[in-house]
């Protein structure tokens, strides 16, 4: 601290000194406050990450027991959600790779999504179970298991549901808007160039051509057959055919029994213990990492997610 030495003759030195010395004291108290809030910051931060990691990672000892295997498909089937091939995949092989694991349970609640991801998972499915025949995947369908989820869940040895879950939608879909009216009563011309007369297609701006949209439908015409091929083959002779069945309509759990398209009633509790009849169950399935959730959770590519659900919308074929 500086030693003020004020001449003589200056009237009210004194009051000068303490009011310095007081400002500077108070400026001290709120450094020191701010870097206590900061550090206070710090190390809740690192005690959540501590916390969420020992949550991640806690059930990892539990794989030297014997125990059920769990894979959650949570949401719309897409490739860059959680909800994807690569990630589906990824927990399913490792489920049935687990020396302890006795039977894996697919725990479905989606409304379906990309016919090529739900695709990817059916076929490894397949593959897993020729490869390991003494380990049973049973698909237990909480909410909904329609279109794409059904497309998965249709590779498990059995299907159990809940008697109010709704189940089914084997049907293809392809939808978009039309903006051709709203820009001719605004004056609004659209010009785009193509190389290739049918490279415009689906341009939601421009008019729809017929030979374009006899094109789309055999597109879905075909994915359609694709999915009935699958849950024909997953099903077999439990399934009831009726004219309604491949329409895309959806039943509820129990209508779902009754038509062959599920098994029985269970959830995953019941299905580990009465099913495969081991009630220990551990999670085998991939989620975002710390880092992820944390972008997720501040709204980082929140623009980026906006145009490119809005670009998907507008022209996009999918098992819901």
């Amino acid at each position: 601290m500086d030693h003020m030495q004020p001449p003589d003759n200056t009237p009210g030195w004194e009051r000068k000194a303490l009011e310095k010395l007081a400002f500077e004291a108070l400026a001290e108290q709120k450094s020191r406050r701010r870097w206590g809030i900061f550090f206070k910051f710090l190390g809740f931060a690192y005690l959540g990450v501590v916390l969420v990691t020992a949550v991640e990672w806690g059930g990892a000892g539990d794989q030297q027991h014997e125990h059920t295997a769990m894979v959650s498909l949570q949401g719309v089937i897409e490739a860059r959600g959680e909800a994807s091939g690569e990630n589906l995949v990824s927990a399913l092989t490792a489920a049935f790779e687990a020396p302890k694991s006795v039977g894996v349970i697919l725990r479905i609640n989606s409304p379906g999504g990309s016919p090529v991801q739900a695709g990817i998972v059916n076929d490894e499915i397949r593959r897993l179970r020729g490869k390991y025949p003494d380990k049973p995947l049973y698909a237990v369908v909480e909410d909904v298991c329609a279109s794409g989820g059904y497309y998965v869940a249709v590779a498990a040895d059995k299907i159990y549901v809940d008697k109010a879950s709704i189940v089914g939608s084997i049907g293809v879909l392809m939808d978009g808007f039309g903006f051709t009216g709203t820009m001719d009563k605004l004056g609004v011309e659209r010009r785009l160039m193509t190389a290739g007369q049918n490279k415009g297609f689906m341009d939601p701006f421009s008019p729809q051509a017929d030979v374009q949209k006899a094109h789309a439908q055999a597109l879905l015409d075909d994915i359609h057959r694709q999915f009935i091929e699958v849950v024909r083959a997953g099903r077999g002779e439990r399934l009831k055919e009726t004219p309604e069945i491949f329409s895309g309509l959806v039943w509820t759990g129990a209508q779902s029994v009754q038509l062959g398209l599920a098994d029985a009633f269970g959830s995953v509790d019941s299905v580990a213990r009465d099913v495969i009849k081991v009630d220990k169950v551990l999670d085998y399935s991939v989620r975002d990492n710390i880092a992820e959730r944390f972008a997720k959770r501040l709204g980082a590519g929140a623009v980026d997610s906006l145009w490119q659900g809005i670009s998907a919308r507008l022209a996009t074929w999918s098992l819901r």
